[in-house]
């Protein structure tokens, strides 16, 4: 397959989508390009003052945009739960959700919530803004062509380099005795298998497709020099001069080009029914996972496991 151009992509006038972390970076520019093919998106954000700000640079590129502002913070998963039924009564339909919002390498924090940081921001919050969303998903497939509504999460192909050496370490899943780089690998390869899973249920295939069908795809999207690469803890201290280094060197890549695979992935007629599940590389062409994201069972105990912890905390 060639490399993809979103400005290849067919109108998507009448979808509406959802992008966390829409505000910066690459969640910014999938934004700009479904707009740009008019499509209705809503910018999850935690800041309204960040998220106005990014939604104002856009009209001022793309003057018809009809991008909205949905307050999501990833921290709180109370809010998450809010921002999916605050977008339920807005919305009969919702034809994509790229799972977008991410931190990398950060400080070891707990939430409010009682987990890591990179866990709950990166792959707990998305699971349980999935959840809460796909009713509206399965009742707008229901109504469509299939392939038209899709979830896609966004990973990294450090899913491969940093997981723990078990993949996901379910008797410390906070990674207390892990270090930056594990807690990030952990947190990416439960995108995949979340990824997975989704499809195993609900993908052209599905065990529940009857239900509505949805295709799923997980992302790499290249190393980008984003906020995420500029606040990681490449190197300590050192850690903002080592990533402005790299991208001097030219080892990043735009974040209009980091985009670009979710977009092909959430929007793109040349996505086929095959491919729903797989793992995606730049741009837009699909990839070999880690042996462990490619195992069913694991994917099938993370699934279990989070919903097992959602329940208890009366997120379900």
């Amino acid at each position: 397959m060639p490399s993809f151009d979103p400005a290849s992509l067919s109108s998507l006038s009448g979808k509406v989508y959802l992008v966390t972390g829409g505000n910066a970076g690459i969640g910014y520019e999938t934004i700009l390009h479904l707009a740009r093919k008019d499509a209705k998106v809503y910018m999850g954000c935690r800041s309204s003052t960040k998220g106005n700000a990014a939604i104002a640079s856009i009209h001022g590129l793309v003057p018809h945009a009809d991008v909205q502002l949905l307050i999501l913070d990833h921290m709180d998963l109370t809010s998450v739960v809010s921002a999916a039924n605050e977008l339920k009564t807005k919305e009969n339909r919702l034809h994509g959700l790229v799972n977008n919002a991410g931190i990398m390498a950060v400080p070891f924090e707990t939430s409010k919530d009682g987990y890591e940081s990179q866990w709950q921001t990166n792959y707990l919050a998305h699971f349980l803004l999935t959840h809460h969303l796909l009713p509206l998903m399965l009742a707008t497939a229901k109504v469509s062509t299939p392939g038209d509504v899709r979830i896609v999460n966004v990973t990294s192909g450090g899913h491969a380099t940093f997981a723990p050496r078990a993949g996901i370490d379910f008797e410390d899943t906070n990674q207390t005795r892990g270090g930056v780089w594990s807690r990030y690998g952990q947190s990416k390869l439960a995108n995949v298998l979340h990824a997975k899973e989704l499809n195993r249920f609900y993908g052209p295939d599905g065990t529940k497709k009857s239900e509505g069908q949805i295709w799923t795809a997980a992302v790499h999207p290249g190393h980008i020099y984003t906020d995420l690469s500029k606040n990681a803890q490449f190197a300590g201290p050192l850690s903002k001069p080592v990533a402005a280094t790299l991208n001097c060197l030219g080892v990043f890549i735009p974040a209009d080009k980091g985009s670009f695979t979710s977009v092909f992935c959430a929007a793109s007629q040349d996505m086929k029914a095959d491919m729903s599940g797989e793992y995606f590389v730049p741009l837009g062409k699909v990839g070999k996972p880690s042996k462990h994201a490619n195992n069913p069972d694991m994917a099938e105990k993370l699934w279990q496991w989070t919903e097992a912890e959602f329940s208890k905390k009366n997120f379900m």
